[in-house]
């Protein structure tokens, strides 16, 4: 018999009536010929009473006594639904997170998920009963009770679908699924039917705020589908599963809240990078939109984004790194928001980044910062301009119609996509069947691509307009452009970097070349042969320290960096194209992975 995971939020178990309409969907379901798992939140604002309630005793209360507390909202909530079921003729059982036996680790407030026993939910599934388990809470191994941090019901539902198998996992909120964009941003935004797990988990992590990224991590490691669903009518939502649709943009993602730091005048030598990183994962801090561009007279430029509530931590990690490294200034900076495209249409083809660059340029919005990834292209702009970008770019790739067809952009790349898809659930399979414990990172393969070259414009106009142009020149061309990178600007003039295939390098030159010499100073240059070195895999921001065993990996090689991007799935840097071999093997022997290219 199938096995359904069902999730009620907050919102949806919030009074008595939302309770008995959850309980009468989870029985519908059952009486279909399933068998139901509910994983419940605590009702409305029972968790702020409670947070509350702990501030009135102290000013410092103790992160374990603060989960034991925490953890009574679910438990009120699980056992009213299992009494609503009961009084529709039902069978219901409500457990704990111990009682399930989801283990976690002992870290009180943001715990992580070891391992879960099914053998007394399949007991009682079994029976017959409907079992309703308590979110967002388990025990550590000393039978403490731990909570999970942020979204952590949906992190507990698809853990305990991933553990029992099951068909689908439902995740029921108050909105109709995913959308393109946020709803009460871009009021023409419209409901997904269905995405990747890479695209949600791009879209999670830049700021789309329908699920926690740590709940699609348990998803695509272990191929839980995924269907978020509208709580109040009987609409069939969004599928997340390993393949999305066909459109070129799925998803736009607004993180309005950045701060930008960045580093300048470091030695243009290996370990810089991984001196930066080691700083920022000793304090936890989620670096996003890493950004390093090419050199200028032996001195790099390092920058990246980071939540605003964490930059004075930033700052002072910052500094850490300068003192070590013995060089470096510190600039920062927080009025930006970041502005993100998502779709795998990316893969496929090119004149993506154009098409948004040219889009920005006709509202007079400049860019800051870019970095791309396959799927993705992330732009740093003014926030007091942000919402404005937000809603020319959905309306530029027709976002809000779901039945026009985006307009197809540049040439197709099928090989590639091809590429990106062969062998990929074998190999994920294989690292996840050894995995400790659930909610380990995974690290599943690490890339090197030597077909690559390198073109960079130095002295570029830093208004709006300038990548515009430039790269608008190269789709043109049918070029089709891999990393790009942008760096923040201190002189009025910017630098872009880019990667394209090699064979396109002396068509590309042409194109860069004419486009450079409507601009008083820029120059051009290149190199024919670099190598590019990709980490893929799950987590890999909610887990600082991937970016520092990579970079550390690196730099024990004797490798320098020259360029690096960032994504929730990919960790990319350029290097000299004779040192790409030596650094793969590095990173293989990093992540315990074996050799293959």
């Amino acid at each position: 018999m199938s096995i359904v995971v069902q999730k009620f939020g907050g919102t949806s178990v919030a009074n008595a009536d939302k309770i008995r309409a959850a309980a009468q969907r989870a029985f519908a379901t059952q009486q279909a010929g399933h068998q139901v798992v509910m994983v419940v939140s605590a009702r409305g604002k029972k968790t702020d009473e409670l947070v509350q309630l702990a501030a009135d005793m102290t000013d410092q209360p103790s992160a374990r006594e603060m989960d034991m507390l925490l953890s009574t909202g679910e438990q009120e909530s699980v056992s009213l639904m299992a009494m609503a079921v009961h009084s529709l003729g039902g069978k219901a059982v409500s457990l704990t997170g111990g009682q399930i036996g989801i283990v976690t680790d002992s870290t009180f407030s943001k715990a992580r998920i070891e391992s879960i026993s099914t053998e007394r939910i399949r007991k009682h599934l079994d029976a017959g009963e409907i079992v309703i388990a308590c979110g967002f809470q388990g025990v550590d191994p000393q039978r403490n009770i731990t909570t999970l941090g942020r979204g952590g019901s949906d992190t507990t539902a698809t853990a305990l679908a991933a553990a029992l198998q099951a068909d689908e996992c439902q995740i029921y909120t108050d909105v109709e699924g995913v959308f393109t964009t946020d709803p009460r941003a871009v009021s023409e935004a419209r409901k997904i039917s269905q995405l990747s797990y890479d695209e949600m988990l791009e879209l999670a992590s830049l700021g789309a705020g329908v699920m926690h990224s740590r709940s699609i991590e348990f998803a695509k490691k272990f191929r839980v589908p995924l269907r978020v669903r509208p709580s109040f009518d009987d609409g069939s939502g969004t599928l997340i599963a390993n393949r999305g649709d066909a459109r070129v943009v799925t998803g736009l993602a607004l993180a309005r809240n950045e701060a930008r730091v960045t580093l300048d005048d470091l030695p243009d030598q290996p370990g810089v990078t991984s001196s930066i990183f080691a700083c920022m994962a000793q304090r936890q801090i989620p670096v996003d939109m890493v950004v390093q561009n090419i050199a200028v007279d032996g001195r790099a430029t390092v920058s990246f984004t980071v939540p605003e509530g964490d930059l004075a931590d930033t700052l002072t990690a910052a500094n850490e790194a300068i003192k070590a490294l013995g060089a470096g200034t510190i600039r920062s900076g927080t009025n930006v928001a970041k502005v993100s495209v998502v779709g795998r249409g990316m893969l496929s083809h090119s004149g993506v980044a154009a098409e948004i660059f040219q889009i920005l340029f006709d509202k007079g919005i400049n860019l800051e910062m870019i970095t791309t990834s396959e799927i993705k292209v992330s732009v740093l702009v003014e926030r007091d301009r942000c919402d404005e970008a937000l809603l020319a770019v959905h309306q530029g790739f027709h976002m809000g119609k779901a039945d026009q067809q985006q307009p197809t952009i540049g040439i197709q790349q099928d090989t590639k996509e091809a590429r990106h898809n062969e062998n990929e659930d074998q190999r994920l399979t294989e690292i996840v069947s050894k995995l400790a414990n659930m909610e380990d990172i995974v690290v599943s393969e690490v890339l090197l691509d030597e077909t690559q070259s390198r073109v960079t414009l130095h002295n570029i106009p830093d208004i709006p307009g300038s990548c515009s142009q430039l790269f608008s020149a190269v789709a043109n061309g049918n070029v089709m452009v891999d990393m790009i990178v942008q760096n923040v600007s201190s002189t009025g003039h910017a630098e872009v970097s880019f990667t394209i295939p090699r064979a396109d390098l002396e068509k590309c030159l042409k194109l860069v070349e004419e486009v450079a010499s409507q601009w008083d100073g820029a120059t051009v240059s290149h190199e024919v042969e670099i190598d590019k070195l990709t980490v893929v895999g799950i987590g890999l921001r909610t887990h600082t320290g991937v970016g520092k065993k990579m970079f550390k990996a690196l730099a024990d090689a004797d490798i320098n960096i020259q360029m690096i991007n960032t994504s929730e799935i990919r960790m990319s840097a350029v290097v000299a194209s004779h040192r790409g071999q030596k650094g793969f093997e590095a990173l293989n022997a990093a992540f315990a992975l074996g050799l293959t290219k």
